[in-house]
């Protein structure tokens, strides 16, 4: 039987890819205005199986190569595009959601959850107005001229910024105006682009060599490095060592799990659930993560090999 890439659970922008797929073939399910919500549910189960019915392909209602090629003359996402995609939910962030100073970092926005303090909300939309003069004001509108003289400050006078207006619950809040100002820079093509370029050099290339030192070799192994690389910064040396000693011939399924828990020991007390909740999600292809299932089998991302 074929491989199943993505189907019932999947949720983000390859689901929303999908649903606009079927919905330029003809097969939208319910409201057209509501069917490409990204959430890979009943509808667009519906929605696949009709199409495969329709083009006398096995009626699975998940996408398969073969279904893929029905919608889409492009080839199958990623693997960098399918981890992407589950950390993207994890994260619970778009390419235009932001949210205030939670967690010390400023403001954090984008589809992995790029952030103040690190420079790179910053960097990305600076190189949008190198790229294409006018980015910044065409979405923020009169908020272009105060970014840009929040941003030629200090560092720590751009973090006060953030901090001073952040709001409830927990800091995550930000004014209505900054809120959506940011939602427009998410919905700009060239902006997307240069997020996802970001996601891939900056993440997801150190991801897989340190995916290659630490041998997790299948899908689930590059995406356990890639989560831990967002999450968490990097994989810490105790881990690398702690790896290193298992035994050549332990099952990768194992490795993981051990980095999974040796990664939630090295993070902060009180974020040590969370990640221990992702990792291990991770690690065993299944789990809940911020009170959501997940089985990420109907992400495309299994026990097959990386290539």
């Amino acid at each position: 039987m074929a491989r199943i890439y993505f189907s019932r659970g999947c949720r983000g922008m390859i689901a929303r890819r999908i649903q606009n797929d079927l919905q330029r073939e003809g097969f939208a399910v319910g409201d057209p205005l509501k069917f490409a919500d990204g959430d890979y549910g009943g509808k667009t189960q519906s929605a696949v199986q009709a199409l495969q019915t329709a083009r006398g392909l096995p009626v699975t209602g998940g996408v398969d190569a073969a279904t893929w090629a029905e919608l889409s003359a492009d080839p199958l996402p990623s693997l960098f595009e399918r981890c992407l995609q589950v950390t993207a939910a994890f994260e619970a962030h778009g390419f235009g959601l932001a949210k205030g100073n939670f967690d010390g970092a400023g403001i954090t926005w984008g589809v992995i959850g790029f952030t103040l303090s690190s420079r790179e909300i910053q960097s990305i939309l600076a190189t949008a107005e190198q790229q294409a003069p006018g980015t910044l004001a065409r979405a923020m509108g009169p908020l272009a001229a105060q970014w840009q003289a929040i941003t030629a400050q200090p560092l720590a006078q751009q973090i006060a910024w953030a901090d001073a207006m952040s709001s409830a619950p927990a800091k995550q809040g930000l004014p209505a105006e900054w809120l959506q100002a940011f939602a427009r820079l998410g919905d700009e093509d060239s902006i997307k682009r240069i997020q996802l370029q970001r996601a891939y050099d900056r993440y997801f290339v150190p991801c897989a060599a340190a995916a290659a030192q630490l041998q997790l070799r299948s899908e689930l192994g590059v995406l356990l490095a890639f989560d831990v690389h967002v999450q968490n910064g990097r994989f810490k040396p105790g881990a690398i060592a702690q790896a290193a000693a298992l035994p050549a011939a332990t099952p990768e399924a194992v490795r993981r799990e051990r980095l999974a828990e040796w990664v939630a020991q090295s993070a902060r007390a009180k974020y040590q659930a969370d990640v221990r909740s992702r990792k291990m999600t991770i690690a065993r292809g299944q789990g809940t993560v911020h009170g959501a299932a997940y089985t990420l089998a109907s992400w495309g991302l299994g026990e097959e090999m990386a290539g």
